[in-house]
This record gives structure tokens, sequence and C-alpha cells, in this order.
């Protein structure tokens, strides 16, 4: 099957902004392909908002997420494959997904798994390769 990322982070912008709040993602810049500002980078993470007001011609598709934005006035193009999308959220509440790694897609980090401790839930503590669903409050 193909992956659910793209529908899910095009149905969560898409509830974001039905709720009148502001869509961030949170980005893994080490993901190959990733076209970020990287003065903006830390940890290996940066936080994007994807509102209408802050960029121009986004366009989520099946394999990349990609708008065009100004940093610090600065014109750039932002390219980002979707598994480089860690979690989406409403700025205001939090509310939102945090993704983990799909079967079937290799993981970007290597063997084993990272927990930024974003999750409510703490570490995963899951055994690998089985799949979970977890709650978004």
């Amino acid at each position: 099957m193909t992956s659910s990322r793209p529908y899910l982070v095009r149905a969560f912008n898409e509830w974001i902004l039905d709720n009148d709040c502001t869509p961030y993602i949170v980005v893994d810049a080490g993901v190959q392909g990733v076209q970020v500002p990287t003065e903006h980078v830390a940890n290996g993470q940066i936080v994007l908002n994807i509102s209408p007001g802050a960029v121009r011609g986004l366009v989520i598709g099946n394999g990349a997420l990609e708008f065009s934005a100004r940093f610090g006035g600065v014109p750039m193009q932002v390219f980002i494959p979707l598994q480089a999308v860690m979690a989406i959220y409403a700025k205001e509440n939090g509310e939102g997904m945090v993704f983990g790694s799909e079967p079937g897609t290799p993981d970007p980090d290597g063997p084993g798994d990272k927990d930024d401790g974003r999750s409510q839930g703490g570490p995963d503590e899951r055994p690998s390769g089985r799949p979970t669903l977890k709650v978004v409050k």
C-alpha cells in the first residue's frame, strides 16, 4: 500500500485551518532531499508555519510538501519529502498528530527508533515492527 502520511498531512492541515488555527509542521532536516533554511534548524529539526498567510503555493503531494516563503525577508522555495514530516499540529492548542515510521518505509535514521520527547505518552515502548495507534487529544 502507499504511504498514509500525505493523506493525513492534507487532512490535518485542512482540519486545523477549518478550526481557525495555524498549522505548524515539525520537519527532520536531516532527511535526504529536505530543502529548508538551514540557519533556522535546531537539533536537526525545523518547525514551519504552513498557513496560507505564511506561505505561497503550498502543495502537499503524495511524495513531498513544497511551498515558497520568506525567511528574514529572503524568499526561498521549500521542499520537504513527506517522510521528513514528523508532526503537524495547531499552534494555538497543540492538537494534531505525531508520525512514526510506517511499515515498509526505510527508516531515515537507520536501525533503532528515536524518541524526540514530544509525545505525551513518553518514550515509545512498543516492540519494533508492530503497528500502534496513538491517541491525539
